[in-house]
């Protein structure tokens, strides 16, 4: 399990879920730097899931083609084990494609290539929205 992990704590706690080495560095970059989160990245969804439901969470951005689970398995399963935490899947798919009963289990889906303001208020809204539910 390759875990890598930004210690200062920061803006809220997100946990990145992305296999493609080059799309996780930019994300990590991006919501590290420019957003000033703590950032905790893995490209195992396995290793993400156990982490998502051991520790806690302000958001979880996962990708949605990953060997092993998709994105779309890991937020479902999120959903039913730590239902009040945000997910977010970042996927190459048609938006149109989003809108189908199988893309329900995450609050918004984002489309690749990342926009870096997209990213950002992104999870400023979701992590915004989290703590003012719980």
């Amino acid at each position: 399990m390759s875990v890598t992990r930004k210690a200062e704590p920061k803006r809220g706690r997100i946990l990145v879920v992305e296999d493609d080495p080059e799309a996780a560095l930019f994300t990590v970059h991006v919501l590290t730097h420019q957003g000033q989160y703590d950032v905790t990245h893995t490209p195992d969804p396995v290793a993400a899931l156990q982490l998502a439901t051991s520790e806690h969470w302000d958001l979880v951005l996962t990708d949605m083609d990953m060997p092993g689970m998709t994105g779309l398995e890991l937020a479902d399963t999120l959903r039913r084990e730590v239902p009040a935490l945000p997910v977010a899947v970042v996927t190459a798919h048609a938006p149109a494609a989003m809108t189908s009963a199988a893309f329900q289990p995450a609050e918004v889906y984002l489309e690749k290539p990342l926009r870096i303001d997209t990213l950002l208020a992104t999870a400023t809204t979701l992590i915004g929205r989290g703590r003012s539910v719980g």
